[in-house]
């Protein structure tokens, strides 16, 4: 059986945050929108149903778990959590804190990312680290 690997382009958009049963926790490099990237750490995995049944229901939890976390780390208006893929195709999912008003609002975040100011990301890790 393979070993996880961490997609080079995720690894280099992000920082590594923490780890939860099932997941890799990075935060996105992204200062317009707090965001958590969620990537199971199974080989392999490229679409939600490749992920096995009951690394499923977890992956439903640790989504849920992040996404009320991240809301009450950042107080947002609203959680969004989208699994694209068509740039990296390891599977992950994005959990992002949008407010009215953002660069995006109310449509879907999409774009460039516009990176933190130096130490700022390095906070925000340290901030959501504690949230678990």
């Amino acid at each position: 059986m393979s070993e996880f690997v961490l997609d080079e382009r995720l690894a280099a958009a992000g920082v590594h945050a923490f780890d939860l049963p099932l997941s890799r926790v990075l935060v996105l490099n992204d200062a317009r929108f707090p965001r958590l990237i969620l990537v199971p750490r199974r080989p392999g995995l490229v679409e939600i149903f490749d992920v096995d049944p009951a690394d499923r229901v977890m992956l439903t939890e640790e989504i849920a778990i992040a996404s009320g976390e991240l809301k009450a780390l950042t107080r947002c208006h609203k959680i969004n959590v989208m699994a694209l893929g068509n740039m990296v195709p390891q599977f992950h999912i994005h959990i992002i804190a949008r407010n009215p008003g953002d660069a995006c609002w109310p449509g879907p975040v999409a774009g460039d990312q516009v990176p933190y100011e130096p130490g700022a990301l390095e906070e925000f890790v340290q901030r959501v680290a504690t949230m678990f």
